[in-house]
């Protein structure tokens, strides 16, 4: 049992890393999947929850806060990125902004057959943007946010960061 609860990615060490790396604002449509971490996001002083009606709409109110001189980040599902896609080809990477997107890996399964097609195309969807991607599965992997900011901000386009722990770290 304790080494089942060792494995799993808590809320506050996503929230942490948002912190440690200056984001003042989270993009994200709040589901049910995500309701701790939504939670614990609003009752930090320091941290904007922007909710948007689409994730289309996330990479666009990304931008325009970035340009306003703030350090968003982007909180959305992996078939939310998906419809995102010419939102995030063309204010993303053509134009060239430091973005991170936290990508919640829908479907995906690391022992077994993944049946989910939102799962199956979360990689070659990355692999066809030329973007680079970084698995978050629990809280030992919390650092690699601060990498995919890193590397962000040194390259001038976006990276995320897919989190492969669904149903059950996000929840109380």
């Amino acid at each position: 049992m304790v080494e089942q609860q060792a494995a799993i990615l808590r809320p506050e060490t996503l929230v942490d890393e948002f912190k440690k790396n200056g984001v003042t604002h989270v993009v994200t449509i709040p589901d049910s999947e995500t309701n701790y971490l939504y939670e614990l996001m609003l009752d930090q002083d320091w941290l904007d929850v922007v909710p948007i009606s689409r994730e289309g709409e996330s990479p666009g109110t990304a931008l325009g806060l970035a340009i306003a001189g703030k350090v968003p980040v982007v909180l959305i599902q992996n078939t939310g990125m998906m419809e995102a896609g010419d939102s995030i080809r063309g204010m993303a990477i053509d134009a060239g902004f430091p973005m991170v997107f936290v990508v919640g890996y829908r479907g995906w399964t690391r022992r077994g057959v993944i049946r989910d097609s939102a799962a199956k195309y979360t990689e070659p969807f990355l692999n066809a943007f030329g973007l680079d991607y970084y698995f978050v599965e629990n809280n030992t992997d919390g650092d690699r946010i601060t990498t995919a900011f890193e590397q962000a901000r040194a390259t001038n386009r976006p990276v995320v960061v897919l989190i492969g722990d669904e149903y059950h770290g996000f929840n109380r």
